[in-house]
């Protein structure tokens, strides 16, 4: 399968299969995805892969978390307000996501319940924390997007679907006190992973792309 084609076939998978990928494979995938590029070769990636009852734990303890209507307290900065074509990108995205789940604009109840599955990780056997020192900032989270990326593709290519998830890093404290992780590091986003179930109506969700006029200058 060529990278073209990976590309074309990925998407957020926002339901999976209970089955756990195996975990030898596992390690031969995120082995591969050491060979990411990062600035001056700092590799500034610690990734913590969460399975099994841990991950129940955990899916528990952060649904618990934000039932209680606590205010996230993200270890980066995720205050960002889409304005302008951007905001119009979100808002059609999210469009097309309750539209294939038959939710309509005005069921809020419904649209809440959706948004809480993120951090029931949809239901799939293993989710991801990329953290980082935070020093590193944005030179470190552009590394991290690199990797992650390079990580969805290998993951792809095995039949292993995966949703990055920003909202895996809005409330870290359940994740910290697990992890036991230092104060200098924080945790950037998540990404749950697994075989989807091409049977739920969430995984028929696609977005459109950008026309390449409006996104690459060629001088």
């Amino acid at each position: 399968m060529s990278l073209d084609q990976i590309l074309q076939q990925r998407y957020s998978c926002r339901s999976f299969k209970s089955d756990a990928v195996d975990t030898e494979l596992l390690k031969e995938i995120f082995s591969s995805a050491q060979q990411s590029p990062s600035n001056c070769n700092v590799q500034p990636w610690q990734v913590l892969v969460v399975s099994g009852k841990k991950k129940d734990e955990l899916k528990n303890k952060l649904i618990q978390t934000v039932m209680q209507q606590q205010k996230p307290n993200p270890d980066f900065n995720w205050n960002v307000a889409y304005t302008g074509e951007h905001r119009d990108r979100q808002f059609g995205s999210a469009n097309a996501l309750y539209t294939s789940m038959d939710i309509g604009r005005e069921d809020k109840q419904k649209r809440q319940m959706a948004m809480l599955r993120n951090w029931a990780f949809f239901d799939a056997p293993h989710v991801a924390f990329f953290t980082l020192d935070k020093y590193l900032d944005i030179m470190g989270a552009v590394d991290m997007g690199i990797y992650a990326q390079t990580l969805s593709l290998l993951l792809q290519e095995k039949g292993i679907s995966s949703c990055m998830q920003g909202a895996l890093g809005q409330f870290p404290d359940p994740i910290r006190e697990m992890f036991d992780l230092p104060e200098e590091r924080g945790i950037l986003f998540g990404m749950s992973f697994g075989y989807a179930d091409e049977d739920a109506k969430v995984n028929t969700t696609r977005t459109d792309r950008a026309e390449l006029s409006d996104s690459v200058v060629f001088a």
